[in-house]
């Protein structure tokens, strides 16, 4: 009875939407006030999982209590992401009821306990996920009981695929699509629009998507944005590729393994390392967007994310064991990871790297040339459009001929046109206390120096590397060059590199 009543209060009195500007990233948030009579007949207290109806769309969102100096009784507020989901407008009348229940944490608390998850439990975990009906704190303790070595070979096939199925699967009607992934861990690594390039320009299918940076001062999606649109629709994104072969768009924009997105944006601010979890990520997000051969590059470095050749060859075995299982053509190439790569560091510069290697420019970092022609080389091998020995020289030569610029240009014009990424108005060299050999770089320290200066919210932010490892420097010789759009971001970023110095120098190298 009190239910019934409390819905027919809320037929007679629905709720006004009022925009209050509140940004809690991708995390649906609703707030009320705590007079609210729909409060009280629901019995709602603060953080209840509550649905959020508007019209056909309907969310679930953490629920918030405030007082009357934010939202007045018969008012409601949304968080950004809310209120972008409900499509919604100030004004709007919206219905808030309880959650639905969630059968699913039932299988998260078993794993917690240490009993092993099987396909129906994690489709249904995926499913929740997916669909938001899990808060950030289900995630994280779904992220918990999961983390370190706590989920099997079995266990790591079924969630690939329960994040398969969690979203759309796209078939492209070709024998052969080409994909390509690096783990991460190297700031300005940023082969993956050449490599699109070459392969699309040598004649293979290629639909990429990127993710944007979480932790990192860029993701591809990020240094693409910088040139092109890359918040294609699926119909769109689909034109593209049927035109070019290939593209380069923002993953967030489709639904491809949606729940992956989820669980990272839970996963990086508890810093949690799982090789089970990093393998269904990637792997999902290949076989989700219809790919049959897929070149994974796995840098290996001190301060890269993959530190050792250990930690480098069980992530490969696992890589290889599940895409097995799940049908994809893998290949793994195991890659240097002891310095960053290229000049640039951070969404603009990193293009403006991109562009140099592409366009064959004298002073192209040639490291980013070079790593961009082995993974191009190896896929080209992999899919068969060559012969093996020859994946080389075929990609020096779509490259070298301009052949991969023309495709590149013609990709970004079919997705909403070309443009020159921007710069900032604060740059600043930062110099060298004293001669020396770059014996060192750490590339975890560089990139937080490079996100402290504004990248990636800021496109132009970053900065600019000048010295390699083993090179001499002279005292007062720029290192690296800070880009900032705002003078405290620039000297924020300059303090912490003065306390905790990326590049290291010694007076003598063996």
């Amino acid at each position: 009875m009190e239910r019934r009543h409390a819905s027919a209060m809320l037929e007679r009195h629905p709720l006004r939407l009022k925009w209050l500007d509140i940004d809690t990233h991708q995390e649906f948030v609703v707030y009320m006030n705590r007079d609210c009579h729909v409060c009280r007949a629901e019995g709602f207290a603060a953080q209840a999982r509550v649905e959020v109806t508007l019209g056909e769309h309907s969310i679930v969102a953490t629920l918030n209590v405030v007082g009357p100096a934010a939202l007045e009784v018969g008012e409601v507020g949304l968080s950004a992401s809310a209120w972008q989901a409900l499509n919604a407008s100030a004004g709007d009348s919206v219905t808030v009821t309880h959650g639905p229940t969630l059968d699913s944490l039932g299988a998260v608390r078993s794993k917690i306990y240490g009993n092993r998850l099987g396909a129906v439990a994690l489709n249904a975990i995926m499913a929740d996920v997916a669909a938001g009906r899990y808060a950030d704190i289900h995630i994280a303790a779904f992220v918990s009981a999961c983390a370190g070595s706590r989920m099997d070979l079995d266990e790591t096939v079924a969630l690939t695929r329960a994040m398969v199925a969690a979203g759309d699967r796209l078939t492209w009607g070709r024998q052969i699509i080409a994909d390509k992934h690096c783990v991460g861990g190297l700031p300005g690594n940023r082969t993956t629009p050449i490599v699109v390039a070459i392969v699309a320009a040598a004649g293979l299918t290629c639909p990429k998507t990127s993710s944007r940076a979480i932790t990192s001062p860029a993701g591809t999606a990020d240094v693409m944005e910088t040139l092109t649109r890359v918040d294609l629709e699926l119909a769109a994104m689909r034109r593209v590729v049927d035109r070019e072969g290939g593209c380069l768009v923002w993953g967030g924009a489709l639904t491809l393994s949606p729940a992956d997105d989820v669980l990272i944006r839970v996963e990086h601010p508890l810093d949690l390392d799982s090789d089970a979890q990093l393998v269904a990520s990637v792997l999902s997000k290949k076989i989700a967007a219809g790919a049959t051969h897929a070149v994974i590059d796995i840098p290996v470095g001190p301060t890269a994310k993959v530190r050792s050749d250990q930690d480098a060859h069980r992530l490969q075995q696992l890589l290889e064991q599940v895409a097995a299982a799940c049908g994809l053509q893998l290949r793994v190439l195991r890659t240097r990871g002891t310095q960053p790569v290229g000049r640039g560091v951070g969404p603009a510069l990193e293009a403006a790297d991109v562009i140099e290697v592409l366009r064959g420019a004298a002073h192209a970092p040639v490291d980013l040339r070079m790593r961009a022609l082995a993974l191009a080389a190896s896929l080209l091998e992999f899919c068969g459009r060559v012969r093996p020995g020859e994946g080389q020289p075929e990609a020096c030569r779509l490259l070298d001929s301009g052949a991969a610029w023309a495709k590149f240009q013609a990709i970004c014009e079919a997705q909403g046109g070309l443009r020159e990424p921007p710069t900032a108005p604060w740059q600043e060299p930062v110099l060298a206390a004293r001669a020396g050999h770059v014996s060192a770089i750490d590339s975890r320290r560089l990139a937080r120096t490079a996100k402290l200066a504004g990248a990636p919210a800021s496109p132009a932010a970053g900065l600019e590397i000048h010295v390699r490892l083993g090179e001499r420097v002279e005292r007062g010789q720029p290192l690296f060059t800070l880009h900032s759009n705002a003078p405290g971001e620039l000297a924020y970023a300059r303090r912490y590199h003065d306390e905790h110095p990326a590049i290291n120098l010694e007076h003598n190298v063996a």
